[in-house]
């Protein structure tokens, strides 16, 4: 039954990006290992795992386009849930370090040994495990999502206030993480991580299963997310975001529509950030710092908001352009970052992928051909005049 719903939400368009991902998710690997480096098509190691963490983020962005553009909800918020996944993904790569650790303790991180910790925190146990580990990974992103959202929506808080209370709390939980007696590293955060299920993370077939990992994965999602948005629930949400009054006043409780989609979200870009820090290597509390969460939506706009392709497209596209830029002219990169959000708010409001979705919907009408009856009642002028 799940199946059935979740390929009945497939149109061309999102078949055709799945089936491009899961394409990448099998090339790329495959052009990695199975070709040496003097080969025309080889694929360097380093830039596999560049374009693995842009795929992190362009689950992130698919993640916030759920909320934002078929619900209204624009968070600023959203890095606090990639960071938590972020760190639980952290937190069972460090328990996998054991003795190899600098200072050689079997169950304490070097953090901890450092900072004198006697013994593990209770907060810690169970992540020696990847099954517990990727629990956590959708656990406390959705829960943390769930509470916040709980009393948010049952409060009416919505626009430009909800913004800004998801950006307090991201801002709240970069000062918490900052602390050294939070248990999660302070300000260094989490980093020279050696195993992921038992095999060494810097190996270039454990990179080349990561990089397939973060493409499947956002496969299904780019799945889900459209199978939510074009089932019933999902012009329900449509309708919250174009009418909120109107939609309650027709019976619907807005506020669970609201609060399930935002968990949904939540747990996607958790899953993000737990793809994202073994391909990256480090997790701190640098991720929860609301101007990541300002560029997600940067992202989201730039490639068209409420499209849930255009969020992946923009989010390779700026990611791939801050690569460059950086190199080239690292002092003028927030200044582009900041007139290219600005050029698409003025000429592309609908975003890379919307403008040409809808130029060529506008092509489709115009070229439609008028039936024989309408063209004898000379309405036809008429019709190519309206448009």
């Amino acid at each position: 039954m799940i199946t059935a719903f979740l390929l009945r939400s497939l149109d061309r368009r999102i078949s055709v990006a799945v089936a491009l991902l899961l394409a990448v998710a099998i090339l790329v690997p495959v052009l990695n290992l199975a070709t040496g480096p003097s080969h025309p098509l080889h694929i360097p190691t380093y830039i596999m795992a560049l374009f693995g963490k842009y795929l992190t983020y362009a689950l992130l962005a698919l993640a916030l386009d759920l909320v934002w553009g078929f619900c209204g909800i624009l968070s600023l918020g959203h890095g606090a849930f990639f960071a938590l996944g972020g760190y639980a993904m952290g937190m069972y790569l460090m328990r996998q370090i054991g003795s190899r650790g600098v200072y050689g303790d079997p169950v304490l991180p070097d953090f901890m040994v450092f900072l004198n910790w006697k013994e593990l925190p209770w907060f810690w146990y169970g992540f020696d495990q990847f099954w517990f580990a990727a629990l956590m990974v959708l656990a406390v992103p959705g829960l943390l999502a769930f509470v916040f959202g709980w009393f948010a929506f049952r409060s009416r808080v919505n626009g430009v206030y909800l913004s800004i209370i998801t950006q307090a709390m991201t801002y709240a939980l970069l000062l918490a993480f900052f602390r050294n007696d939070m248990g999660f590293g302070g300000n260094n955060g989490m980093t020279d991580f050696k195993d992921i299920l038992g095999f060494n993370i810097q190996a270039d077939g454990t990179r080349a299963s990561l990089f397939a990992a973060t493409a499947v994965f956002l496969a299904l999602s780019l799945t889900i997310a459209s199978a939510i948005v074009r089932s019933k629930f999902g012009k329900v949400l449509v309708g919250v975001r174009d009418a909120e009054s109107r939609t309650r006043f027709l019976g619907y409780r807005v506020e669970h529509f609201k609060l399930f989609t935002f968990v949904v979200s939540a747990m996607m870009a958790g899953i993000a950030g737990a793809l994202y820090v073994p391909q990256v290597g480090i997790i701190n509390p640098g991720e929860f710092a609301p101007a990541n969460s300002i560029e997600v939506v940067i992202w989201t706009a730039v490639g068209g908001r409420g499209t849930l392709i255009g969020p992946i497209i923009g989010a390779i596209l700026v990611n791939g352009g801050k690569t460059i830029f950086t190199g080239l002219f690292p002092e003028f990169w927030l200044f582009a970052l900041g007139g290219l959000f600005v050029a698409v708010t003025l000429f592309l409001p609908k975003g890379v992928v919307g403008t040409v979705s809808h130029y060529f919907a506008k092509r489709k009408v115009v070229n439609k051909p008028v039936p024989p009856a309408v063209q004898e009642d000379g309405i036809e002028p008429k019709i190519q005049a309206a448009e």
